[in-house]
């Protein structure tokens, strides 16, 4: 799907590996955020997710984050936050995440057992 958004030179850049850039400037380096935006809303055209909004990239890495054993205070540190309770905003429950929470917890009750 990316050589459906990106040029030729940009293309390249973006396939650099686990440090490359998803959506890398011609010369290589960070785009302007307003480039980015466009970027973002041709490729979520693209991919037939008009909904999609650059600020759902954050919420959802935040989200898995939490989800994988982040904690507040590392989700805090991770996305800047100065407060618990900005941090905790993105800790709302992802779909099946209380199902998880409920079968650990009676995995605890059962002395670890399944």
């Amino acid at each position: 799907m990316l050589e459906r958004v990106l040029d030729g030179d940009r293309l390249r850049l973006a396939l650099g590996g686990k440090d490359g850039l998803l959506f890398p400037a011609a010369s290589g380096g960070h785009i302007h955020p307003n480039s980015f935006a466009r970027l973002f809303t041709k490729a979520a055209t693209i991919a037939e997710r008009p909904d999609a909004t650059p600020h759902i990239l954050r919420y959802t890495g935040a989200a898995l984050a939490h989800k994988s054993g982040a904690s507040i205070a590392e989700s805090m540190a991770r996305l800047g936050h100065t407060t618990p309770t900005m941090a905790m905003h993105y800790a709302k429950s992802l779909e099946g995440a209380d199902a998880d929470v409920a079968a650990a917890l009676s995995k605890l009750a059962n002395g670890g057992a399944s």
